[in-house]
């Protein structure tokens, strides 16, 4: 299987989303502040130079991430400009950014194979594209075997 591609998700792959303090009363009150404040999960220089590494390869790096549980149309759209702003902020190195509808199969968004990365098992099984990367585990050191 030819995967020229790298699927991320954000929150908990690479964000440290979980670790801002009162997270999910802040989601569940319609805020944006745990997408806008959430550090990274690695040291960005690092990680950006992996993804560029990567990319000189002849790999597209991808984002598919969620918006928020029992989210609305009005609240999905400040979650899609938060989470490109805080890509933006640390210069993730990225062709193409998908941020669905909580649920959304991640498969959906992607059309060619590809290899996912993300922290939720129940996304890594649901994954139709290619292989998947265990973001609980640390994904620099499986993206090097792959670069």
């Amino acid at each position: 299987m030819n995967e020229k591609m790298i699927v991320f998700d954000m929150d908990g792959t690479f964000v440290n989303l979980y670790g801002v303090n009162n997270w999910l009363p802040m989601l569940q009150a319609k805020e944006t502040t745990p997408y806008e404040i959430a550090e990274p999960l690695y040291d960005m220089v690092e990680f950006n130079k992996c993804l560029n590494n990567l990319k000189s390869k002849g790999y597209k790096i991808a984002v598919v991430s969620w918006c928020a549980k029992n989210s609305t149309r009005e609240y999905d759209n400040r979650i899609r400009k938060a989470k490109r702003e805080w890509l933006k902020k640390y210069n993730v190195p990225v062709d193409e950014i998908h941020i669905v509808k909580f649920g959304t199969p991640k498969s959906h968004m992607i059309k060619e194979n590809a290899i996912l990365v993300d922290d939720e098992e129940p996304n890594r099984k649901a994954w139709l594209r290619g292989r998947t990367i265990d973001a609980n585990k640390n994904i620099l050191k499986e993206l090097a075997y792959i670069a």
